[in-house]
């Protein structure tokens, strides 16, 4: 192994440890407030399935690369080959899902009440969780494929024409073979992102609306406070941006890498890193925009210093 690519590992194991803390801390932070009788906004059950299919998809993609690059050998076996890359592809799929969701459910819910979403607004919330569980089941039945065509690179199965992916296999196909099914994979992947996109590009119009109205009041205030709805809004924005930034990234090295025969592996090494940012990165989007976590946060400081000053005095 060479610098380059030890140093590229080193970050690919740094990337995901951070990233798997990071949702892991994020969402003991809504176990917390639920327990603490804080009552949750509809948001934040989209935001914990995200905060799961993050983690999941770092889990399978991340620690397994990082083993078999650092040496070990026979691992994952077949058996586990076949179900990390499936777990990853759903949580992959799920992440988008959730993203998807948390951009339509925001732009009903900031839409005027005179809007065509009116009567929605009230229902939007009962159609959270079908919709997450629909999510997750259609993710599971559109990646059933990987299964059958991803194999173990320890396998005793005597395969030649292989494609490599760091720690499995998939077995090589016909070209034509290849775009049905790079369709059926990127036609749910695409349907979401443009549906991000039509419901961002809806919230920004509305706050831009709802910025002008209220523009009286703001000459009379010098520093109106936002309304929850407003910083709720503008998070999501921001959350999404990344997504879209990332994915895109991301997409553009998958498809990259489809297109060598044998693709080196600094290429696939790269491309994890890729897909892998968003994941990593979201968790601390979302908590340097939450307040109630910075109200934990300070709480927890006084609580922590306050025994200790007693303890000296």
């Amino acid at each position: 192994m060479d610098s380059r690519d030890l140093t590229i590992d080193m970050f690919i194991l740094t990337q995901t440890v951070v990233g798997i803390l990071g949702n892991l801390s994020l969402l003991c932070h809504y176990v917390t407030l639920y327990f603490t009788g804080y009552r949750l906004r509809s948001t934040d059950l989209i935001l914990k399935h995200l905060i799961v299919a993050n983690s999941l998809a770092l889990l399978c993609k991340g620690v397994p690369h990082t083993m078999a690059a650092f040496g070990r050998k026979h691992f994952p076996s077949e058996f586990g080959c076949k179900l990390l890359f499936f777990l990853h592809r759903v949580g992959r799929g799920v992440s988008i899902g959730s993203i998807c969701l948390l951009s339509v459910f925001q732009v009903v819910t900031i839409s005027p009440r005179n809007s065509r979403w009116a009567e929605l607004k009230v229902k939007a919330p009962k159609y959270i969780v079908p919709s997450i569980l629909l999510c997750w089941f259609l993710q599971m039945l559109v990646n059933i494929i990987f299964p059958v065509c991803i194999h173990s690179k320890w396998s005793n199965k005597s395969i030649t024409d292989n494609r490599d992916f760091g720690y499995c296999s998939s077995i090589r196909h016909h070209k034509t073979s290849n775009v049905l099914f790079a369709t059926l994979l990127l036609f749910p992947d695409v349907s979401c992102l443009g549906l991000t996109l039509w419901a961002s590009g809806s919230m920004i119009f509305i706050l831009h609306r709802h910025k002008q109205r209220v523009q009286h009041i703001r000459r009379t205030n010098a520093s109106p406070s936002s309304s929850p709805e407003s910083r709720a809004t503008k998070t999501i924005l921001l959350l999404v941006s990344t997504f879209v930034y990332f994915y895109t990234l991301s997409s553009i090295f998958q498809v990259v890498l489809s297109l060598f025969e044998n693709p080196s592996r600094f290429i696939v090494n790269i491309t994890v890193i890729m897909v892998a940012c968003f994941p990593a990165l979201s968790p601390f989007v979302l908590m340097s925009r939450d307040s109630t976590v910075h109200s934990l946060y300070f709480a927890w400081i006084k609580n922590t210093k306050y025994p200790t000053m007693m303890r000296n005095m």
